[in-house]
């Protein structure tokens, strides 16, 4: 059998991501403000979670390029 090598670090990310969007949204739709209040926390807590998901898809992009850079090397050392 062949078995698959990863981390999965993709996937986490995502659930964790997730996972506090969904944990924020039920925070502030359960609290005991005005409407507008609560828009206005949405938003802002929106906001945080796409700098958050930004800066973790930086990460991820900058470690498969390291890893990439770490394959061409191997291959071009087999030659």
């Amino acid at each position: 059998m062949t078995e698959k090598k990863g981390n999965g670090g993709g996937k986490f990310f995502l659930g964790a991501v997730l996972g506090t969007i969904a944990g924020a949204v039920a925070g502030v739709l359960m609290a005991p403000k005005s409407g507008k209040e609560t828009r206005k926390d949405i938003a802002d807590g929106a906001k945080k979670a796409g700098a958050k998901a930004k800066a973790g898809g930086k990460k991820l992009v900058e470690k498969g390029k390291k890893e990439a850079k770490n394959i061409k090397e191997k291959v071009s050392k087999k030659d």
